[in-house]
Parts: structure tokens; C-alpha cells; sequence
């Protein structure tokens, strides 16, 4: 009887869009990233959850979606976040969501997640540099390490 196994296999297909961008120093850089990068048509109908994917100088590898849920929350998979971030040998990350509402205080549940990341990135020598929420109104966003709480 013969045996058979899947193959894996792991992959990163690096595009030179943000090979040229300046690194980001700030949490307003961050969001103006974010603002730009985001689909302006559903920032205010539904949360999703992404990842910025930074390189040692704190250049974007680039930005993966890794959810898209409702009109007040998404289920955040932190397997596929590291399974991505590895993938893309990132050393650092920052997390961003969207709060269709507008409402900028970060709930219970974003700061648990936020915390279970951190730990969970610390097993791999990945740094989480921020959790941003940004509100359908461009320049209004919540930073978790301007504020603190990361």
C-alpha cells in the first residue's frame, strides 16, 4: 500500500511596491499608510482586521488583510497572522483594524487580542509596534502605543 502525503510548501513573492517608501517613524505616518491603503467604500460598512509587515528598518514588507467581518467586529486568526508574518520574514508588525462607527476607544476585546499577539510575537523575536483603529473619517485614528496601552 503506498502512502500519500501532501506537499508544503511556502512562498513570498516580493513586489517593490514599499521597497521605496521612507520608514515609518510615528503613528501618523502609520495611519496615513493605512488610510491610503484601505478601500474607502467599506472603511464605514464593515471591520476588518490587517497587518503592516515591517523589515528591520521599519520598511513595509507590505499589508495583509488577515480578516473581514461585520459592522461591529471581525474574528482575528493569530495562526495566520504568524503563519503570513513568518512567511514574509517580517521582524516587526503593526496591527490595524477599522471601527466602521467611528468610535475610537479601543474595546475589551481589542486590547486581549492585541496582548495575545504581543505575547505570541515574543516566542519569535517579532516586535508589535502599534495597533491602530482608524474611524471612516481620514486622519482620525487611535494609536495603542501613543496612548499606552501596548
Amino acid at each position: 500500500m503506498q502512502t500519500v502525503v501532501s506537499e508544503i510548501q511556502v512562498s513570498y513573492h516580493n513586489q517593490a511596491l514599499f521597497q521605496s517608501q521612507k520608514p515609518l517613524v510615528d503613528s501618523k505616518s502609520v495611519a496615513d499608510l493605512l488610510y491610503h491603503s484601505w478601500n474607502k467604500d467599506a472603511i464605514g460598512l464593515h471591520e476588518s482586521f490587517k497587518v503592516l509587515l515591517l523589515n528591520n528598518n521599519n520598511k513595509v514588507n507590505g499589508i495583509f488583510e488577515l480578516s473581514r467581518g461585520g459592522i461591529s467586529g471581525t474574528v482575528v486568526d493569530i495562526r495566520i497572522l504568524f503563519a503570513v508574518t513568518l512567511k514574509s520574514l517580517s521582524v516587526a508588525m503593526i496591527l490595524a483594524h477599522n471601527h466602521p462607527s467611528g468610535t475610537l476607544r479601543p474595546s475589551e476585546a481589542d486590547k486581549q487580542i492585541t496582548q495575545k499577539i504581543k505575547k505570541a510575537a515574543e516566542f519569535f523575536d517579532i516586535r508589535v509596534l502599534d495597533h491602530i483603529i482608524l474611524s471612516p473619517l481620514e486622519e482620525d485614528y487611535f494609536s495603542f502605543a501613543d496612548n499606552g496601552i501596548l
